[in-house]
């Protein structure tokens, strides 16, 4: 095996694992302990950052340097990596399609002909559906408040709301939930002792202040984010029982426009709407039994439209 390619199979390899012995990396290359020292002093003086521990259980590892190195993918990486920079250049909801396009114009022009072929495969036997267009998120929002989550540092941050009234947060973030095309944070917010819902794109100039956050009992940051999406910003606000039990009940439709909740042997379902007959429509879609409990209005309309689906079947 000539040296260079060596390097490139040596470089993979420190790249899927936190640590290689040398014997293993012996091992995976075919040739000796010896010539794998002299190809990790090799990749040092590229400027690879490869760092060496001592002792039985040391190793080699990748650590940070002062640029990225050059990545090695397989074939399954590297259609992941263009796929996954496609549907970020395709209005996603986040700041960073300029750059996604850059990183897939380098990678796409030096895919093997082989792997191109598989990825002309996968765009033509694929589409995307979304809940509307995406909305632009600053990326340098989301590191604010992704770092803040991971710290649990308090954040202060100007939020619009829906309509249109500006004010200073005071926050706890706990999590990002990407949902429907758009970014939410869950928070809790320290003015009004709740925990919150706020979508990213009407933030503005998020700053961590370094104060820990309190430990407080958490809510569950993806059924908060459902509920404020699927149920909150609606007039209308249904109850309907599904006579499924959850687990199958979370296979149906009814997971992406409300929020589900166990009941014994069924399945509550809540689920808002502005206008009732797309609520009725929708519940007479779904593949089970279903019991509309409130309120009156949704389960009137439920009753009437199912009875003139029965009355238009010929005896």
């Amino acid at each position: 095996m000539e040296t260079a390619t060596r390097l490139l199979r040596l470089l993979a390899l420190l790249h899927t694992r936190p640590s290689w012995t040398a014997p293993e990396l012996a091992d995976r290359l075919g040739v000796t302990t010896r010539t794998v020292r002299r190809d990790i002093a090799r990749l040092r003086r590229l400027d690879h950052p490869v760092q060496a521990s001592p002792g039985p259980h040391g190793g080699y590892q990748l650590g940070r340097g002062p640029e990225l190195p050059p990545l090695v993918l397989d074939d399954h990486e590297a259609l992941a990596a263009v796929v996954g920079l496609r549907f970020a250049t395709a209005g996603t909801g986040v700041g960073l399609a300029e750059a996604a396009l850059s990183a897939l114009t380098k990678l796409e022009r030096v895919l093997p002909e082989h792997l191109a072929e598989r990825l002309q495969d996968v765009q033509a036997a694929t589409v995307s559906v979304g809940f509307g267009a995406g909305v632009s998120t600053d990326p340098d929002h989301l590191l604010v408040l992704a770092q803040a989550c991971r710290r649990r540092e308090r954040l202060r941050l100007m939020y619009c709301d829906r309509e249109g009234n500006r004010s200073l947060r005071h926050l706890e973030p706990l999590r990002l939930v990407h949902a429907h095309w758009r970014w939410y944070l869950v928070a809790f917010d320290l003015d009004r002792d709740a925990w919150r819902t706020f979508r990213v794109d009407r933030a503005s100039a998020p700053l961590a202040t370094g104060v820990r956050s309190h430990d407080r009992e958490l809510p569950d940051p993806v059924e908060l984010v459902r509920s404020a999406v699927t149920v909150s910003p609606y007039e209308i606000q249904a109850t309907v029982r599904l006579h499924l039990p959850l687990a199958e009940a979370e296979q149906t439709q009814a997971v992406r426009f409300g929020v589900l909740e166990a009941d014994g042997d069924t399945t509550l379902l809540r689920a808002g709407a502005s206008d009732a007959g797309w609520l009725v429509r929708f519940l007479v879609g779904l593949p089970c039994r279903v019991e509309v409990l409130d309120p009156t209005s949704v389960r009137d309309a439920f009753r009437a439209h199912v009875e003139r689906l029965v009355g238009a079947v010929p005896a």
